[in-house]
């Protein structure tokens, strides 16, 4: 992933972001003007603009994802960004890893790998792993569930894409049949499946840190039409995350 300082200015108007709106094969997504290659810092001629409120840009496909981090983090926690910012676009670069991993929600509770640290801490995972060669995603996020849980299912819309540490990691919404395997039976490097109260995820310690609230935001109002793509470069796991 690089990072490099381009006359790119986050714009702002009474408190709302200023980004330009623009389309690919997949729909509608928004951009910091100035972040295309050989733009200038006033953005694209004849390019519409709009603008997002906080609350409106949480939920907005913002690329380059890794910029819209930074930000989105900066303005979350009361000092927005105002000037060049670092151009960072994590979708760019060719991943060490594709993860594909699995929401599984039953009875308000979302099934979740509990990991054990020194202390007596936990921290949480998604079910999932790496995409092996020749492998579909949804193929294995099935596989990948079977190994670590037990659980079959179905493959249902994917929710979110997200970029961390080099991995590209796609999750699905899955509608798991059957219950938790023996531990005995389970490959999932050490950790325990559990069942954790899906109201309880804005304060979990869960990987990958930014979609933990919104799952839970998605399971109470809707989940959204095409994948929500997020950077997420957090390292701690337990200070609150509102970005």
């Amino acid at each position: 992933m690089t990072a490099e300082i381009r006359p790119v200015t986050v714009l702002f108007e009474a408190d709302k972001l200023i980004l330009e709106l623009r389309h690919d094969t997949e729909g509608a997504y928004h951009a910091f003007p100035g972040g295309g290659p050989g733009e200038g810092a006033g953005g694209s001629a004849g390019v519409p603009r709009v603008a997002l409120s906080l609350a409106e840009a949480l939920h907005a496909r913002i690329r380059p994802a890794g910029t819209a981090e930074t930000v989105l983090r900066a303005w979350a926690q009361g000092a927005a960004p105002r000037g060049p910012v670092a151009l960072v676009d994590p979708a760019a670069v060719e991943p060490v890893r594709v993860r594909a991993g699995a929401v599984v929600i039953r009875d308000g509770a979302v099934l979740l790998i509990r990991f054990t640290e020194e202390g007596g801490g936990s921290h949480y995972e998604i079910p999932g792993g790496g995409v092996e060669a020749g492998e579909t995603l949804e193929a294995a996020v099935l596989r990948e569930l079977g190994e670590e849980t037990g659980l079959a299912g179905t493959v249902g819309p994917e929710v979110a894409r997200v970029w961390k540490d080099g991995r590209h990691e796609h999750y699905f919404l899955v509608s798991a049949t059957g219950e938790v395997g023996p531990p005995e039976t389970l490959d999932n490097y050490g950790g325990t499946p559990a069942w954790v109260p899906v109201e309880r995820l804005p304060a979990t310690p869960l990987w990958p840190r930014r979609l933990s609230w919104r799952i839970e935001h998605w399971h109470r109002t809707g989940w959204p039409g095409r994948p929500a793509e997020l950077a997420d470069s957090i390292t701690e796991l337990n200070p609150p995350c509102s970005w």
